[in-house]
């Protein structure tokens, strides 16, 4: 019966791919008016069902909370709408006179697209529209604990998109999900490019297909506070960060690391917008249910509220608490909250000043999330400028919330939920994937007139032999093309002749 299961759901991906290839074929021909119509058509979708769609991801996968989920849903249609809709993706898109070029995009193809649990709507929304705004058809695969909520997200799509004239087939996913299915999907030979967000395991399947893949990784996310920093505002981002869907978003805050001389004012302002310090004990109880001895986050934990931890851990905790936060004395496998935690849990150092809070949070980044992004709460330029010069992410986010600054939320980067973390992590690509990611640019280039060499200089010392030489070759007349011709023209007439006789 499980053999039976499996083939079904192989077959379902391989019929998938092959009514998203037929799909794309008559989707690349569509004008930049035709494709502008369809992704406006799926905002609108987008944004007529967020709320539904937020209540069924919380439902069906137990993580993040409704309110922000609605937000999410809203960011990934409207938000992500207002910065692709000027993008040219149709076409000569640039066309450079001074240089002689004309850029013209061109569609990648069919796209596979993973979908992680802990976004499972938002992300749809926002992979369908990028890969359509390309001209790109996609098909999804659901995290096993999302099927229903990932394909009614994929459903919604696919009807606007038709109803506003994209052809049948153009946005698929995978109802029968397994394993298999998900290895067929990305190395099915009529998939061009795959586009994955989830675990570090998947990611690197991904690339590991043998196609051209865009993938993230893990971040652990630390948050410096620097004794410039206006400390309430830091808390209050802080806070809401970490808390912003119950911690699901890979950008959202992991550990506070702050200067020792602020850092007990910083800990009053961080009490004072709902964080529970927990002591020596609470920390070791917190630790066994957060995290599993053998590594990672404890899926149980992922995306819930400080209430449903302590409850599991049996400790008490204030009932309006927002967050629990464990003050740590180091970083590795002896601290176990060091590491990421997709849930309501942060980890807090003190340093002595912003030398050692640079050491720190480098050595909280390469416990694993290289790459990624790092939060900064300063006013002082001169040290921003000391961590963007010397860590190693691709997301410096400064006086903002990490988990909304880092998908676009609330700084000027690219509304994106698939972050790029570069060769640090792994990655192909070290910022906010957008459609021009999903694009292949062919150039055309018209031959530019070259300036006239001018004659070698003779050199001031060395041998006369060798000032002869050069002052033979700076006396060297130019060499006539048109003469170049004429000499081969007349050479080839010779040969010819040669081989008749």
């Amino acid at each position: 019966m499980e053999l039976d299961r499996d083939l079904c759901s192989l077959q379902e991906a391989r019929n998938l791919v092959r009514a998203a290839r037929e799909a794309q074929e008559a989707l690349k021909d569509f004008t930049q008016e035709q494709v502008d119509h369809i992704i406006d058509m799926m905002r609108e979708a987008g944004e007529a069902n967020a709320a539904r769609l937020a209540m069924m991801a919380v439902s069906e996968t137990g993580m993040g909370n409704y309110e922000d989920k609605c937000f999410k849903n809203y960011f990934a249609s409207r938000t992500l709408y207002d910065f692709i809709k000027p993008m040219k993706t149709v076409g000569i898109i640039r066309e450079d006179h001074e240089q002689k070029l004309w850029e013209i995009a061109e569609p990648v193809g069919v796209i596979a697209g993973i979908i992680p649990t802990t976004n499972p709507t938002s992300t749809v929304i926002y992979k369908a529209m990028i890969a359509l705004k390309s001209r790109n058809a996609i098909v999804f695969s659901p995290h096993p604990s999302a099927v229903r909520c990932t394909n009614e997200a994929a459903k919604i799509m696919h009807q606007a998109a038709v109803a506003a004239g994209a052809p049948e087939g153009v946005i698929g996913c995978i109802l029968n999900v397994s394993m298999g299915a998900t290895n067929e999907l990305m190395k099915h030979p009529n998939v061009a490019m795959i586009l994955a967000t989830g675990g570090s395991a998947l990611v690197k399947a991904a690339y590991s297909s043998g196609k051209p893949a865009l993938g993230v990784g893990p971040g652990n996310v630390p948050a410096f506070v620097e004794r410039s920093a206006d400390l309430a505002k830091a808390a209050e981002y802080i806070v809401m960060g970490k808390t912003f869907d119950n911690g699901t978003i890979c950008a959202s805050e992991q550990a506070v690391v702050a200067e020792d001389c602020i850092a007990d004012e910083l800990i009053g302002q961080l009490k004072r917008f709902g964080a529970h310090f927990l002591d020596s004990e609470e920390v070791k109880k917190v630790s066994k249910v957060v995290m599993l001895s053998n590594g990672g986050v404890n899926p149980k934990v992922v995306g819930k509220d400080p209430k449903f931890i302590a409850q599991l851990a049996g400790i008490n905790i204030p009932e309006r608490t927002r967050c629990l936060i464990a003050p740590l004395s180091g970083v590795g496998p002896q601290w176990p909250l060091s590491y990421e935690k997709l849930t309501t849990v942060l980890g807090f150092y003190r340093v002595a000043d912003w030398h050692e809070g640079c050491e720190r949070c480098f050595q909280l980044l390469e416990a694993g999330g290289v790459g990624h992004s790092l939060a900064m709460h300063s006013n002082n330029e001169e040290v921003i400028r000391e961590f963007a010069l010397k860590k190693p992410v691709n997301r410096l986010l400064i006086n903002t919330p990490a988990a909304m600054g880092g998908v676009g939320a609330t700084t000027g980067l690219a509304p994106s939920f698939t972050l790029g973390c570069g060769t640090w992590a792994g990655s192909s690509v070290s910022e906010n994937v957008t459609p021009l990611h999903l694009l292949n640019i062919k150039r055309v280039a018209w031959h530019l007139q070259i300036p006239d060499r001018k004659p070698v200089e003779p050199m001031t010392s060395g041998g006369s032999n060798e000032r002869a030489q050069i002052q033979n070759q700076a006396q060297t007349p130019q060499v006539d093309a048109r003469l170049v011709q004429e000499i081969i023209k007349q050479v080839m007439q010779h040969l010819n002749k040669s081989c008749n006789t």
